[in-house]
């Protein structure tokens, strides 16, 4: 999907499209890396145990892949606003240099952000070391804290807002802004701004879905729910996340989509 991306220049798509496509593939490919490597070898090897500092990298990848991959969606938003409402400015508006940073800053921010939420839990007393989870999230490991948790139950419910909510309201804005220009516009304009904008929505949905499964499962209490439901929404994240992307946005380009669906003689 990446080499498809940047190499298949025969492919009509919007070039920036193409570059933000490119770094949610990299990002997908990033946080599968954090988990399933690990995962496959315990269940080959039937130990379901895991070093401290192991815990703590694979809460690393997991954390920031979730922050990059939002951020991700809420500049591909800002782009498709631009393209849709101000068609005649979009290529003022958005230069490479301007995609550029807002990928950068994409990236960058999540990195540095986990940092200081990873530092908060490694200061804290652990008195337990079960996690009822098929991998490492910062929120289990702070339950098994017996140490005074307020600053990070503080500093967690800021980052919620920061790299969660904000994030997706402003995504939400953006395509009911879109969805107006789109509706009081011609019959092409609509569909041409719904083809373009449906993958982003699906994904986006697919992504939030899957971030509040993983918040409900670390902030309460889910004793009663059954353990193979347990496990399953624990995997949707980062299962179906990585595959629904690539899919979405391959079948998009309609080359890939001919050449996939083209009857074999």
């Amino acid at each position: 999907m990446i080499f498809c991306q940047i190499l298949d220049h025969i492919l009509y798509y919007d070039f920036f499209v193409k570059i933000w496509t490119c770094s949610l593939s990299v990002n997908e490919v990033y946080g599968s890396t954090g988990l399933f490597p690990l995962l496959l070898l315990q269940t080959l090897s039937n130990v379901h145990t895991i070093s401290f500092s192991l815990c703590f990298l694979q809460i690393y990848c997991g954390h920031t892949y979730v922050c990059v991959g939002l951020l991700n969606l809420t500049t591909m938003s800002y782009d498709r606003y631009l393209a849709i409402c101000h068609p005649l400015q979009y290529n003022t508006n958005m230069t490479s240099k301007k995609v550029a940073v807002l990928i950068a800053l994409s990236w960058l921010f999540p990195l540095l952000e986990i940092v200081i939420l990873i530092s908060l839990t490694l200061s804290l007393q652990l008195c337990g070391n079960v996690i009822h989870k098929v991998y490492c999230d910062n929120f289990s490991v702070v339950k098994l804290s017996c140490s005074d948790t307020s600053v990070n139950n503080i500093y967690g419910l800021v980052f919620t807002v920061i790299a969660i909510i904000i994030p997706f309201v402003l995504i939400l804005i953006t395509y009911v802004r879109i969805l107006i220009v789109c509706f009081s516009g011609c019959k092409q304009t609509r569909q041409k701004a719904i083809s373009t904008c449906t993958p982003q929505v699906a994904s986006l949905l697919n992504f939030f879905f899957g971030v509040c499964v993983e918040v409900l499962q670390s902030r309460f209490d889910m004793n009663g729910t059954p353990n193979i439901l347990r496990m399953f929404l624990s995997l949707y994240f980062v299962t179906c996340q990585p595959l629904f992307n690539p899919l979405m946005y391959g079948l998009k380009l309609s080359k890939i989509r001919n050449m996939y669906f083209r009857p074999t003689s």
